[in-house]
C-alpha cells in the first residue's frame, strides 16, 4: 500500500492531542488503544521509507567510490 506524508502527519497530530480518530481525505478510522496508533504511525514511516528506497530518494546502503591512480608503466 502507498502511504503519504500527509497520512503520518494526521496520525501523529492525533497521538499528540490524545484523539483515538484519524481523518484523512474521506477516511476516517478509530483506534482502541494509544498502542494501535502508535503501531500504525510506525507501519506508514516503514512504508515511506520503502517507497523512498524503490523510487531512489533514499540510498538504502553507503556506497562507496574507489579510486586508485598510478604515474606510469
Amino acid at each position: 500500500m502507498a502511504y503519504s506524508q500527509e497520512q503520518l502527519e494526521a496520525l501523529e497530530r492525533a497521538l499528540a492531542t490524545g484523539e483515538r480518530r484519524v481523518t484523512f481525505q474521506d477516511k476516517t478510522i478509530e483506534y482502541r488503544t494509544v498502542d494501535e496508533l502508535q503501531a500504525a504511525i510506525q507501519t506508514v514511516r516503514k512504508g515511506l521509507l520503502k517507497q523512498a528506497e524503490e523510487t531512489g530518494l533514499w540510498p538504502g546502503s553507503p556506497r562507496q567510490i574507489r579510486l586508485t591512480s598510478s604515474k606510469g608503466f
